[in-house]
C-alpha cells in the first residue's frame, strides 16, 4: 500500500508540473499574441455617431484579433487642431483620422493621405452616394471613406407651434424664423425661441454662419480674391444673427456648438433649431430625446437667395501616409463604413439613429423608412447641396460652408472668434467683420491668390 501510495504521489507531482508548464506556456502564447497585435490609433470627435462607433468596435476586434484599437476622442475644435498639426509635421500619431469634405481633397492633393483602393467587392463602393464620394476625392482618387454625411435643416417643436396656433413653412425665410422665434420665446419657463451655433470655430459657428451669409447674398471673396467679409451682405446677416440670439436664444449662446444645442433640443429647451441633418436621428430616438414625438422639420431657411442655404459635410475616415499600420487601418475603416456596421447600429440603438447620408441602401431599408420620417428629406438635402455653386455672385472657390483652400482653417477660425465676440457683446459686429476682412485678405495675399 505504501509503495502504491508513493507511486500515486509521484504521478500526481508529474501531472502538477506538466499542468503548470502548460499554463505558463498558454499565458506566454497569450502575451505573445497580444504583443504581435497591430495597434491602430483612431482620432475622432466627441459626437454621437462616432462615439457609437467606439462603443461597437469590440465587434471588430473580436473578428480581427490581430488588431488592437486605441481611441482618442476629442472636442471637435481640438481634434481638428491636433490632426492638422500632426499631418503637416509628419507626426505619425494617428492611423485613422476623422476628417471631412474640407480636408480630404486638400490633404489628398498634397500626398498626406493613403489613397483608398482595393476595397473588397462586398464593400460595394458604388452604393456610397456619388456626391459624398466626390467630396472626399481629388483628381478622381478617393482619399477617405464616409462614416456619415449631412446637410442642414430646420427642426422645430410641433407641440409648441400648435399651442400658439403657428405654422412652420416648408421652406422658411430667416425673416419668418425670426418672427416665429419671437412668438415662441418663453424664457420664464426655460423655452428659448431659437438655438443656433455660437461657439467659435471654422467648423462650429462658421458652418452655420457661412450658409446664413450665402443666403443673404454674401461671399468670402470676389473673383479677384479680394475679401468681402465686411460687405453690406455680411453686415446684414451677422447683425440679424446676433440680434436674434440675444433676443430669443439661450443665455451663453456664444459657447454653444452642435453638441450643446443638441442637448438643449433633446431636453425640450428649444422651439426652433437650425443645424446638421445628422441630429435628426437623435431627436427622433425615444431613448435619447425627450421630444422624440414632438419634433417637426423643414428646409434650412433662405433669405435673398436659396443658393448655399444648406451645407454639405461628411465625417469620414482617412489614413495618414505616416501611419505604420496602413493595412490594419484600412481593414478597420472598411468595417466602420460598411452595410454590416450600419445594421449593427440599428440593432444597438435603434433604426432612426443609423449613420445617415452615405449609402443608397440605407434609404431602401424598410426599418429605416419607418423609424426615420425625415430620411428622404435628408437625402434630398445632401444631394442638392452644391459646393460648386453656393453663392449669388461669382466666386473663385468651392465649398458651401467653407472656402476650399488650405488657408481657410486659419482665417475661418479667426472670423469665427470675432463673430463669437460680437455675440457675447465684447465687440461690435462692424469691428468683428473688419478684423475678419483683414485676416482673410492677409491670408490669400500671403498665399499668392491675389494678383
Amino acid at each position: 500500500m505504501i509503495e502504491l501510495s508513493h507511486a500515486a504521489s509521484l504521478r500526481r507531482n508529474v501531472l502538477r508540473r506538466r499542468l503548470a508548464v502548460s499554463v505558463v506556456a498558454g499565458i506566454g502564447l497569450g502575451i505573445g499574441a497580444q504583443a504581435l497585435a497591430t495597434t491602430v490609433t483612431i482620432a475622432v470627435p466627441n459626437n454621437n455617431d462616432l462615439i457609437e462607433m467606439k462603443k461597437l468596435s469590440p465587434v471588430f476586434e473580436k473578428t480581427n484579433p490581430d488588431i488592437q484599437l486605441k481611441w482618442i476622442v476629442l472636442e471637435e475644435n481640438v481634434l481638428r487642431q491636433r490632426l492638422t498639426t500632426d499631418i503637416t509635421t509628419n507626426g505619425g500619431q494617428f492611423d485613422v483620422s476623422a476628417i471631412g469634405t474640407y480636408e480630404a481633397p486638400l490633404w489628398g492633393k498634397r500626398g498626406w493621405l493613403v489613397p483608398i483602393t482595393g476595397l473588397p467587392a462586398s464593400y460595394d463602393l458604388d452604393d456610397v452616394l456619388k456626391s459624398v464620394r466626390d467630396g472626399l476625392s481629388y483628381g478622381g482618387t478617393l482619399y477617405a471613406l464616409p462614416f456619415n454625411a449631412e446637410s442642414s435643416m430646420t427642426f422645430y417643436r410641433k407641440d409648441l407651434f400648435a399651442a400658439k396656433g403657428l405654422t412652420m413653412p416648408a421652406n422658411p425665410t430667416y425673416s419668418q424664423i425670426s418672427e416665429l422665434a419671437d412668438k415662441l420665446n418663453d424664457r420664464a419657463n426655460g423655452i428659448y425661441g431659437i438655438c443656433l451655433r455660437g461657439k467659435a470655430g471654422w467648423g462650429e459657428n462658421m458652418a452655420f454662419v457661412s450658409t446664413l451669409v450665402n443666403t443673404y447674398g454674401g461671399r468670402y471673396f470676389d473673383e479677384k480674391w479680394d475679401a468681402r467679409v465686411d460687405s453690406p451682405e455680411w453686415k446684414s446677416a451677422i447683425n440679424f444673427y446676433v440680434d436674434l440670439l440675444k433676443k430669443d436664444g439661450p443665455p451663453g449662446a456664444s459657447s454653444n456648438g452642435f453638441n450643446e444645442n443638441l442637448s438643449l433640443m433633446t431636453g425640450g429647451k428649444c422651439a426652433i433649431w437650425v443645424d446638421a441633418t445628422t441630429a435628426a436621428g437623435i431627436l427622433y430616438n425615444k431613448t435619447e430625446s425627450s421630444v422624440a414625438d414632438k419634433v417637426g422639420f423643414a428646409a434650412a431657411p433662405t433669405q435673398v437667395t436659396p443658393k448655399g442655404a444648406h451645407w454639405l459635410w461628411s465625417w469620414s475616415l482617412a489614413i495618414p501616409k505616416t501611419s505604420k499600420s496602413q493595412e490594419a487601418a484600412k481593414r478597420f475603416i472598411a468595417w466602420a463604413t460598411s452595410k454590416e456596421y450600419i445594421t449593427l447600429v440599428g440593432n444597438d440603438i435603434g433604426w432612426a439613429s443609423l449613420p445617415p447620408g452615405t449609402r443608397q441602401s440605407t434609404y431602401e431599408r424598410p426599418e429605416y423608412k419607418q423609424a426615420a420620417p425625415f430620411s428622404e428629406f435628408v437625402l434630398n438635402a445632401i444631394e442638392t447641396a452644391n459646393p460648386n455653386d453656393s453663392t449669388l455672385k461669382k466666386v473663385p472657390y468651392t465649398g458651401v460652408q467653407y472656402v476650399g483652400i488650405p488657408e481657410f482653417q486659419s482665417f475661418g477660425t479667426l472670423i469665427g472668434q470675432q463673430i463669437a465676440g460680437a455675440l457675447a457683446g465684447q465687440i461690435s459686429v462692424d469691428q468683428a467683420l473688419q478684423a475678419g476682412q483683414a485676416a482673410a485678405n492677409r491670408a490669400v495675399r500671403e498665399a499668392g491668390y491675389q494678383k
